[in-house]
């Protein structure tokens, strides 16, 4: 037995060897300039989304870049939020949702509704009677009845029934951790799409995550055509075979304006109005009479557009 653990334990190496390439030299392009400004300051966003800002900090003086990044005091705030909630404390939460609730009712986010239904079910648990629970869904939740969330609702209510045993109660699930990951998951998504105009997850992290996809299928390429002297990858305008990336990571480069039928251009980029929908900048001039009109009726929906909130998509 102690034989062919050590035959095993001597093979592995050489299986790692062939596994694992640790020259990744053929698969890039050495002659692509990079900002390195730019470069510096999308690591530095990584650490601060992270929470990490002594690092952050630390990193952007030892690269001898003085400039702060921008995002650094939002993401301070929102990890202040986020923290906040691990403490099962709702008030900077909810202070921030109510600051933003028009946003978050453009993107369609039940944002709201979820931090309210936290704090219900907190009050219903420490109040000695549910009228004080049924006082605050009045003015908080209500308003969400005729929504998707009036099934919701209704299961709040009834968890009062249970007030004074909700953990052995048919609605026990309420009090799940989860729904409180949820929420902060939901929070970080819209925080960094609404105020930052970002993802929810940094470009740093979307680069690498790709990244490590394209590689094998590139140096695969890179083994085989290693003696062939037609193939010059360095001066290649595009990849020079198919990599099939998940669909997370399928951005479309090209955008047609749905009205106009013209193909966006960096004279006519595609922007996106407040409901959503997005047209290209000239469609929009047009609409509102190259700005004659401060708003606009979107054409496929009923929302009233502001033109000075309509937004560049890059894609």
């Amino acid at each position: 037995m102690e034989n062919q653990l050590d035959v095993a334990l001597t093979k592995y190496p050489k299986f790692l060897e062939k596994q694992l390439n640790s020259d990744i030299s053929k698969a890039y392009r050495h002659n692509i300039e990079f900002d390195t400004h730019v470069v510096n300051q999308i690591i530095a966003n990584f650490l601060y989304r992270q929470g990490m800002f002594d690092i952050g900090d630390c990193f952007l003086a030892e690269t001898g870049d003085e400039s702060e990044c921008s995002t650094r005091q939002a993401f301070v705030e929102m990890h202040q939020i986020v923290d906040a909630m691990e403490k099962r404390e709702l008030g900077p939460a909810l202070n921030w949702a109510a600051s933003n609730s028009e946003k978050l009712k453009q993107t369609r986010s039940d944002l709201e509704m979820k931090l309210h239904s936290l704090r219900f079910l907190e009050i219903a648990k420490e109040s000695q009677n549910s009228q004080e629970a049924i006082n605050y869904a009045r003015k908080h939740i209500a308003g969400y009845a005729d929504s998707s969330s009036l099934y919701e609702i209704q299961k709040l209510f009834c968890s009062l029934l249970w007030s004074k045993n909700l953990e052995h109660s048919p609605y026990s699930k309420l009090l799940s951790p989860s729904r409180w990951d949820k929420a902060a998951r939901e929070l970080t998504r819209q925080y960094c799409n609404i105020l930052l105009g970002e993802p929810s997850e940094s470009a740093l992290s979307i680069t690498l995550t790709a990244g490590t996809q394209a590689l094998p299928v590139l140096l695969k390429y890179m083994n085989v055509t290693a003696s062939s002297k037609k193939v010059d990858w360095q001066s290649m305008e595009q990849l020079p075979v198919a990599v099939e990336l998940s669909e997370e990571f399928q951005f479309h480069s090209v955008f047609v304006c749905p009205v106009s039928k013209e193909q966006a251009s960096d004279e006519n980029p595609p922007m996106m109005m407040s409901c959503g929908h997005v047209l290209c900048k000239q469609t929009i001039n047009k609409m509102s009479k190259n700005g004659a009109k401060s708003s606009f009726k979107c054409p496929y929906c009923p929302t009233d557009v502001d033109i000075l909130r309509c937004r560049q998509l890059h894609f």
